[in-house]
């Protein structure tokens, strides 16, 4: 196996640079730090010693043909061609390059996505039911549930929340480390308000994770918010994988056939535009076939 080449030490300090001064989460530095990395090593095969700020547009049109040969999907081509263009950018700053030669340049995801897995109301109620309460861990985890379905909140949001994240009277909570580093707002349904101040008034602190180990106190990590879902899901006797992100996506389903519109939702969610919440219109294909039967069907004849 050949030996990992290091990253050249702009790319390095660019990444220090995003980090410390343009304040990206640590996760998003690091998916920086992948894209750049995989193009690097791509460019090095056929432009040995040329640093990526002194290529020309050709170099990176011939190396997105040659990713999409190697089954790489546009949308993971266009991840990449977005942080290189801040790579680019940082360097026509610094004065190591005249212009971004990716100025510009845009790739649509063409990429078919299909309908999400969900549950259904009844086997959302089912999932919570199944959760018990006698123990404080076990309240732990049915509210981990609780929040993960009740706002529609990411594994990592989840992990990350803060007591003080929970504004009691407003009855929000305030995602601080959302994706792509956006903070938002969540409205917290009634009834997992109730169990959440009741959850927090047991939890005693002011400060610090959410939800924490019950060993080193430490804020939970994906993997055990993974297995309260799945034990959760198993003592429910649901079929088919159940993970945090089904509960995200039938919070989002949900909420849609209810005629949430798509705008409001994706602020919900955290999207960076209505276009990426466009996945969950799956949900409005009776609602489409309903509207269309109220149309007259001869000119005049009223619906």
């Amino acid at each position: 196996m050949s030996e990992r080449r290091q990253l050249d030490p702009f790319i390095t300090t660019y990444l220090s640079y995003v980090e410390d001064v343009e304040r990206k989460t640590h996760r998003t530095v690091a998916d920086m730090r992948c894209s750049l990395r995989r193009v690097a090593d791509a460019m090095a095969k056929h432009h040995p010693g040329v640093p990526l700020w002194k290529l020309c547009l050709e170099d990176y049109l011939h190396w997105m043909d040659q990713a999409r040969e190697e089954g790489a999907s546009d949308g993971t081509i266009a991840k990449c061609l977005c942080h290189l263009r801040g790579l680019l950018n940082y360097a026509c700053r610094t004065g190591r390059a005249k212009r971004n030669v990716l100025d510009g340049l845009q790739v649509q995801d063409s990429t078919p996505r299909k309908p999400p897995h969900v549950l259904t109301l009844e086997e959302a109620q089912r999932l919570v039911k199944a959760c018990p309460s006698e123990t404080f861990q076990e309240r732990r985890d049915r509210m981990i549930v609780l929040v993960l379905y009740g706002c529609g909140l990411r594994t990592a949001e989840l992990c990350a929340l803060r007591v003080q994240d929970v504004d009691a009277q407003r009855r929000e909570l305030l995602i601080r480390q959302g994706k792509g580093d956006k903070q938002r707002v969540v409205p917290i349904p009634p009834a997992v308000h109730t169990e959440l101040l009741a959850y927090l008034l047991e939890r005693r602190a002011k400060r610090g994770p959410l939800f924490r180990t019950e060993e080193k106190h430490v804020a939970i990590r994906a993997v055990h918010v993974c297995d309260v879902v799945r034990h959760a899901a198993t003592r429910a006797g649901l079929e088919g994988k159940v993970t945090p992100k089904t509960l995200r996506h039938s919070y989002a389903t949900h909420l849609m056939d209810q005629g949430v519109d798509i705008g409001v939702l994706s602020v919900l969610l955290g999207h960076r535009s209505p276009r990426e919440t466009g996945v969950y219109l799956h949900a409005f294909a009776q609602q489409r076939r309903d509207a269309t039967r109220r149309l007259p069907k001869r000119k005049g004849e009223r619906p």
